[in-house]
């Protein structure tokens, strides 16, 4: 009996601080896809920190526990938490984004994270509990592909949400992207739209388009689905090169194709954002 109401009492006192952290936090943004290998990371990051250089106070929680890359694209991948008495302190990064990942507590790189479900539901209440993420305009919450534990925790824990869905253009990621929108619609979750990536390629050496996944596809699963198409992003090599060096293509490349567009998709969910108040 007594083992069980200190974990209740554990559990309502996390809960406590979860809320108090979130009153503080304007607007929770959640980056979803069916499935992976969409570029969901890559937009989430690049989102973070067009938000921060926008002048707006940007957190990034990266909770794709058992593939948390966040850290290598914006190049701190080798730092530590540290703490003090207010709680964990994020990372924050040059761009000014404050960032927690799961990255930053592996031993290596090359550790595998194997957890069930309750492990990890602990984890992500830490990281919006227990983190000191101050006053926070934007929180980007990169998660993992797919509809599981780490969705349901995320949605029970952030109430208003915002759910913003990466898709490809082609139909097995389309399928997928279907059932993100309506996960994120059972848990009461606004849909701020459909992003479709990957989206063509410019041939480097005639300029022609080609589409190498399709496209136009995000665009009619949003018209199917009643829900706003957020823009199209194509492929562009820059985009691997820079995220493999820790800098996100949306500040050194600002005047690239890609980079236009992502603006377009940015300027597209704030106006979404602003339109819910």
């Amino acid at each position: 009996m007594t083992w069980h109401t200190e974990t209740k009492e554990k559990q309502m006192n996390m809960k406590r601080k979860v809320g108090e952290n979130l009153k503080k936090i304007k607007h929770r943004i959640a980056i979803l896809s069916g499935k992976g290998g969409v570029g969901k990371s890559t937009v989430a990051t690049n989102l973070a920190v067009k938000l921060s250089t926008n002048g707006k106070n940007t957190g990034l929680l990266d909770v794709d526990i058992h593939g948390p890359n966040i850290p290598k694209m914006l190049g701190i991948e080798d730092v530590r938490l540290s703490g003090d008495r207010n709680g964990i302190l994020p990372i924050t990064t040059d761009s000014g984004v404050k960032v927690i990942s799961m990255a930053f507590l592996l031993q290596n790189r090359d550790t595998p994270v194997i957890w069930r479900g309750p492990l990890k539901m602990g984890a992500i209440q830490q990281f919006l509990g227990e983190v000191n993420w101050g006053s926070l305009d934007y929180l980007v919450i990169d998660l993992p592909p797919g509809t599981g534990d780490e969705l349901l925790s995320v949605a029970q824990l952030i109430p208003e949400g915002i759910a913003v869905i990466v898709t490809t253009p082609q139909d097995v990621a389309l399928l997928d992207s279907r059932k993100a929108v309506n996960f994120a619609r059972a848990l009461n979750m606004k849909v701020a739209g459909i992003i479709e990536n990957m989206s063509g390629l410019a041939c480097p050496y005639c300029g022609k388009n080609i589409d190498l996944f399709k496209t136009g596809g995000g665009e009619k699963a949003a018209l199917d689905l009643g829900v706003p198409f957020l823009g199209r992003i194509p492929i562009d090599p820059v985009i691997v090169q820079t995220g493999d060096a820790g800098k996100p293509f949306i500040i050194g490349y600002s005047e690239s194709e890609c980079s236009k567009a992502f603006d377009e998709v940015v300027k597209n969910i704030v106006n979404f954002i602003n339109s819910k108040r």
